[in-house]
């Protein structure tokens, strides 16, 4: 059976680290005005976290790998805590930049931490299953956390959803430190990621990421002003909440395929992702087709996270914590790579960004064959 009040706590903790990471992009227009700078440099925001997370992702975790797991995850939350009080009481851009760059960098740990926390709480054979329990808190942050902060931050201000996201932290601490049993460090080596790097199959996987991250986030960090060129700014937040609802949805269906087809989940999330981010080009407005695209985008990222962890563990085995910080990286530095791209090609015409966004996210159909077959399903099940 699986320690569900203990993976709930950590499916908390990723909630609030993808809404921390993400929740700029529904707030981009309102923090603009009050800030006093353009949509583009507020789309930054979610950039430099980002490249922080993907820069930093390697070595503090391998840094941090010699310390006891609860004790860091205690440390991570504490770090949230301190960082969105300051943005959410700061009227200094260059301020808040600062602060996400040290939000950006616990998150890379973060994102390492949990995923193998989850695996090594978890009875044999249910690995995957308690991956995708401490996973859930992805969808969950863009099903609930995203539409209501973005909600609150147009009722209020947007400094109400940072304020709102730090009082979370405090009854999270009191919850880790009760329920969630503690775990020993691991030794620590320095060239372990680069070894995980290394491994058959791992390098298809992580271009796949890269690829799928970078679309995603050349469209998604701007959707406001994407919805705005289509003259229908007041979506926003519906469109909002249908593709975080959708997304739960993704993330069971991709939980019910990840023990029988890995690897292929991988390509069914890129197609489906670039099909919707077209039809969104496409839709020109028009409400229905607008949330449909929504819904379809939703429903393909969902499991899109969880897929490329339980991927990169069931090949790198031993070394899983080490590749993780692999994947983090490639997809936090697309992260950035999206928002600075998007924000590029932002004063060009909103509606060049969804075909940008859909042709990147379609590469990696262009080698999935290598991503399915490098990773032989022998070996994957030998992981398990």
């Amino acid at each position: 059976m699986l320690p569900l009040p203990a993976l709930l706590a950590l499916t908390t903790t990723v909630f609030l680290g993808c809404l921390t990471e993400v929740l700029p992009a529904g707030l981009l227009l309102g923090m603009s005005a009050d800030l006093g700078v353009s949509p583009s440099a507020t789309g930054q925001l979610v950039t430099v976290y980002a490249l922080t997370t993907a820069l930093t992702a390697i070595p503090l975790t391998t840094l941090t790998l010699r310390v006891p797991r609860k004790r860091l995850l205690l440390a991570l939350i504490a770090g949230f805590l301190v960082t969105n009080l300051l943005i959410a009481m700061s009227s200094s851009y260059s301020l808040i930049l600062t602060t996400r760059v040290v939000s950006g960098a616990l998150t890379g740990v973060m994102w390492s931490l949990v995923a193998g926390y989850a695996m090594r709480l978890a009875p044999p054979g249910l690995t995957g299953r308690a991956l995708a329990v401490a996973m859930s808190g992805t969808p969950i942050g863009f099903a609930l956390g995203v539409p209501a902060g973005t909600a609150l931050g147009e009722l209020a201000d947007w400094r109400w959803a940072f304020a709102a996201m730090a009082l979370v932290t405090v009854p999270l601490l009191v919850w880790v430190l009760v329920v969630v049993p503690a775990v020993p460090a691991e030794p620590a080596g320095p060239t372990r990621p680069l070894a995980a790097s290394r491994l058959p199959g791992m390098r298809p996987v992580l271009a796949t990421v890269a690829l799928f991250s970078l679309g995603h986030n050349v469209a998604y960090t701007y959707i406001g002003p994407v919805l705005a060129g289509m003259d229908v700014a007041g979506m926003l937040g519906a469109a909002l909440l249908v593709f975080g609802c959708a997304t739960v949805g993704g993330l069971v269906a991709v939980g019910t395929m990840l023990d029988h087809h890995p690897r292929a989940v991988l390509v069914v999330c890129a197609g489906m992702t670039g099909v919707a981010i077209v039809l969104m080009g496409l839709s020109g407005g028009i409400h229905g087709l607008v949330l449909t695209a929504a819904a379809l985008w939703g429903l393909a990222f969902g499991g899109a996270p969880t897929a490329f962890q339980a991927v990169t563990a069931l090949i790198a085995g031993p070394t899983a914590d080490a590749a993780q910080s692999l994947t983090i990286a490639a997809w936090n530095g697309a992260v950035a790579g999206g928002a600075l791209i998007g924000g590029l090609l932002l004063p060009l015409g909103t509606s060049l960004l969804p075909w940008c966004a859909a042709f990147v996210v379609l590469l990696p159909l262009l080698f999935s064959r290598r991503v399915v077959l490098s990773a032989p399903v022998d070996r994957c099940r030998a992981l398990r």
